[in-house]
């Protein structure tokens, strides 16, 4: 029994030893290496430059604004004059005319800003464009329009929603 309890214990005691040793070892081995940081800085890429296509685009937009919507306000003025002088018939002729001028407006926007660089003039020129072809379509604002006055109060608000979106790029 003396014997086997030296066994034991020599066995114990090479065990022991042989964790210390493989501790010993793994410790070495498992230790993290030193983590350098990269001496490259990061780079930064530089936005576009779309100031030259906006300037272009802007100029043709602002000659969409100048002779497309004059033709809508031509074709306003004529409604209301329709209207004062109770010519139901003439007033509802120059009510179409006028939401196929501003369908036109949309159009010619759509159009000229697809030309655009700049992706987000593209898309408020979209913005811009899909307004107007909706008022074009729902003429409920235009029909609210009777007197210069009802122009004026309606009208001012109605453009600001209109061009807004694109207003922003073109100054």
């Amino acid at each position: 029994m003396r014997r086997a309890i030296l066994a034991a214990l020599a066995g114990g005691v090479m065990l022991t030893g042989a964790a210390c040793e493989s501790d010993a070892n793994t410790s070495e081995i498992a230790a993290p290496a030193a983590v350098t940081a990269s001496a490259t800085p990061a780079t930064t890429v530089p936005k576009p430059d779309y100031s030259a296509n906006t300037e272009k685009v802007c100029g043709r937009l602002d000659e969409v604004f100048s002779a497309a919507l004059g033709d809508f306000g031509t074709e306003l003025g004529k409604m209301i004059a329709h209207k004062e002088a109770k010519q139901t018939d003439e007033a509802e002729k120059a009510e179409k005319s006028a939401a196929a001028e501003l369908k036109s407006v949309g159009t010619q926007i759509r159009k000229e800003t697809a030309g655009a660089e700049n992706p987000e003039l593209k898309e408020a020129g979209v913005t811009s464009a899909t307004k107007i072809e909706k008022s074009a379509k729902d003429r409920n604002y235009i029909e609210k329009i009777k007197t210069t006055k009802d122009l004026d109060k309606t009208l001012k608000a109605q453009l600001a929603e209109w061009l807004s979106p694109v207003a922003g790029y073109c100054r």
